[in-house]
């Protein structure tokens, strides 16, 4: 049932949440906010464009796109297999037509997507030529791409990295085309300022893992050096960079991953880092909730996007969408989840000023 017209997917208090944009049977959507922007001139600093697609979908919603081969639905697995080729080839041309059909669906919806680089980089070259593709389809969807690549290293290998994947504003800047990307910051800040030296140069932006949402986080995160943990050394370092790189919109093109997972902590990092935007994973498949993520926002709703993957990406395999879709029907059922996390997040957070 598509949300624009006779939604039935209902926030908890029972009233219908208002959205943006056109869903896949191009059904508009409400936009009181979109309208006062739709004109507005292309903007070139990260933080801009994200608050601009922010604006225009009224919602932080961010939908990860980690393509499992043995989650894919039989039909387009038996296609795959079908026009032959090798293991590689197969999961490949699977991965094309899934994350394809996926980015269609929700792109009338949220304002950016998430490949995860490493499920297409385990089939290769073939694997590798499809994340080009899926990030590039995204892009001309007007989809905003943060590529989750978690690369981290010094020197000129950093910078080779940002050169790859960091496009920034210009889509034909970078072979893999994203906005933004996910940096390791294990190393220290001169892993991070080639990245942020590129980022610069081409309007993108980087996301430095700060308080990840993994189980095991703090065997490293949470060590003590000098009095603090080990994970507010890194965002004190993350809000320095990013401070020096504030566009119009207020915020930094060095961001944060901040897990949902540890709402103390996200509290306490939304403080310390005033100017810097964060990714925040662990909403759903993880564990956490939307209240959970609410300190992630200031009061307007802005700062952050939060992440869903597999609850979205394989809904129809997980209750209530199961019964309602169906494999036949996955599509619906993507798009049921994803409407239902735009609405609990505008329910139970500041998200909801932006509607």
């Amino acid at each position: 049932m598509c949300p624009a017209s006779n939604c039935r997917c209902r926030s908890r208090s029972g009233r219908r949440p208002e959205f943006v944009g056109v869903c896949r049977r191009g059904l508009g959507f409400t936009n009181r906010v979109a309208d006062r922007t739709i004109d507005a001139p292309m903007q070139t600093h990260y933080a801009d464009r994200l608050d601009d697609a922010i604006r225009r979908k009224r919602t932080p919603a961010l939908v990860g796109i980690d393509p499992r081969l043995d989650q894919l639905p039989a039909e387009i697995l038996e296609r795959a297999e079908g026009a032959g080729g090798s293991r590689d080839e197969v999961a490949a041309a699977a991965f094309d037509e899934f994350c394809g059909r996926l980015i269609d669906v929700v792109a009338g919806l949220v304002p950016a997507v998430k490949p995860q680089a490493a499920f297409f980089e385990q089939y290769g070259p073939a694997g590798t030529a499809v994340l080009e593709r899926v990030i590039r389809r995204a892009r001309d969807a007007g989809l905003i791409v943060i590529c989750d690549a978690k690369r981290g290293d010094i020197g000129s290998t950093a910078e080779a990295y940002a050169q790859a994947y960091l496009a920034g504003a210009d889509p034909n800047a970078a072979p893999w085309a994203a906005d933004a990307l996910t940096v390791n910051p294990y190393l220290g800040q001169d892993t991070l300022e080639p990245f942020v030296e590129v980022a610069s140069r081409r309007g993108a932006g980087i996301y430095v893992l700060v308080r990840t949402s993994n189980p095991g986080a703090g065997t490293l995160q949470d060590l003590v050096a000098d009095g603090r943990p080990i994970y507010r050394h890194t965002a004190q370092m993350v809000e320095e960079l990013a401070s020096a790189s504030v566009g119009q919109s207020g915020w930094g093109a060095v961001g944060a991953v901040v897990g949902a997972t540890y709402p103390r902590e996200l509290a306490e990092l939304r403080e310390v880092m005033p100017s810097v935007p964060l990714l925040v994973p662990g909403y759903g498949s993880q564990g956490a909730g939307a209240a959970d993520v609410a300190a992630a926002f200031k009061p307007d709703g802005f700062g952050a996007v939060v992440n869903s993957s597999r609850g979205i990406n394989f809904a129809y395999r997980r209750e209530p969408f199961a019964e309602e879709f169906g494999e036949t029907r996955w599509e619906d059922a993507v798009e049921a989840a994803t409407v239902q996390m735009i609405a609990d997040l505008a329910e139970a957070t500041p998200a909801g000023a932006l509607r």
